[in-house]
């Protein structure tokens, strides 16, 4: 790694700038300056990103994208998915990026093909990804040692991300260009939808006067996470994998009345539940036509695509 300068400089330690001081990028910021490297600058532009900025970057100052780039030598691209590579093109087109620096991003969709303009400019392009949560707090921090990152890099500068990762206290995970869709889709499958489905069951819960329902749900979904990760499928409980077509069925009648994204949710996982029931023996056959009827009727009731054509839960076309 380069090494940086002035007083106090440690053998390796990286000038930082964080374009982004969001929930991620004040988040990394502060972990690399934890691990010795020195904030030379960050940007931020709402009210929010700077009090974030103040409040985990003390004392660095909050500059303009150009004057960042001019003194980093590894600059942090934290910014939305959409606007990564319009910025780094814009950037590459006033010849801001600089030959030898490191230029690294934290979108979980893409690798380093959207760094292009700044390698083709003689930047180091790395892509680490932290599959993770923010709040945008200090707390973050400590939640780092739990984390795992996606990095992508040249094989040449693969250590360089792993070495940031593993400064930062988190785990690095090499995930190839091509499978950055993927990877990033998987992630986000397991994390936003949870938060939809745990909002949604929330909201039913207080519609029928449970005061606090995550002193009801919170137990429930932890323990149904922690198997689900140490076991896999094999911790399936509840009506599906038991098949119980008839408490299936009304659930699905006592969902009818509700906010519509709730039955369409409720009915879309069911039946991807049942699929992978079936697929593994966990269901019989006729226990899988049973769950698949019951679905397929409450499919008609609500308006949307059966799943008919198949023996049971089996779907012959996409919904």
């Amino acid at each position: 790694m380069p090494e940086s300068s002035g007083p106090g400089a440690k053998p390796g330690r990286l000038g930082v700038g964080v374009i982004g001081a969001g929930k991620v990028g004040a988040v990394l910021g502060a972990a690399l300056r934890g691990a010795g490297h020195g904030v030379v600058g960050v940007s931020a532009v709402s009210e929010a990103s700077r009090d974030r900025a103040e409040n985990l970057l003390p004392g660095v100052p909050i500059l303009e994208i150009p004057q960042i780039i001019e003194r980093a030598e590894l600059v942090l691209l934290a910014v939305p998915d959409d606007a990564l590579g319009p910025l780094v093109e814009g950037l590459a087109a006033t010849g801001a990026w600089q030959a030898g620096q490191l230029v690294a991003h934290t979108s979980g969709r893409f690798g380093t093909a959207v760094l292009a303009a700044a390698k083709r400019a003689g930047a180091i392009p790395l892509a680490i990804h932290p599959a993770m949560t923010f709040t945008g707090m200090s707390l973050d921090l400590t939640r780092l040692q739990d984390c795992s990152f996606g990095v992508t890099a040249e094989r040449m500068m693969l250590p360089i991300a792993q070495a940031l990762v593993v400064e930062m206290g988190a785990e690095p995970v090499v995930i190839e260009e091509q499978d950055r869709a993927l990877y990033h889709a998987a992630l986000a499958h397991a994390s936003n939808h949870l938060v939809t489905l745990a909002a949604q069951s929330a909201q039913l819960l207080q519609g029928i006067g449970v005061a606090e329902p995550d002193r009801v749900l919170g137990p429930l979904l932890r323990a149904s996470l922690e198997n689900a990760l140490a076991s896999g499928e094999s911790a399936l409980t509840g009506p599906v994998a038991r098949g119980d077509a008839g408490t299936v069925a009304a659930h699905l009648d006592a969902l009818r009345d509700q906010q519509p994204d709730i039955p369409a949710a409720y009915l879309a996982m069911a039946r991807a539940t049942a699929e992978r029931a079936e697929a593994r023996g966990m269901l019989k056959p006729e226990q899988a036509r049973s769950v698949g009827a019951a679905l397929d009727a409450a499919a008609d009731m609500l308006g949307r695509p059966s799943a008919r054509g198949g023996s049971g839960t089996r779907k012959d076309t996409a919904e």
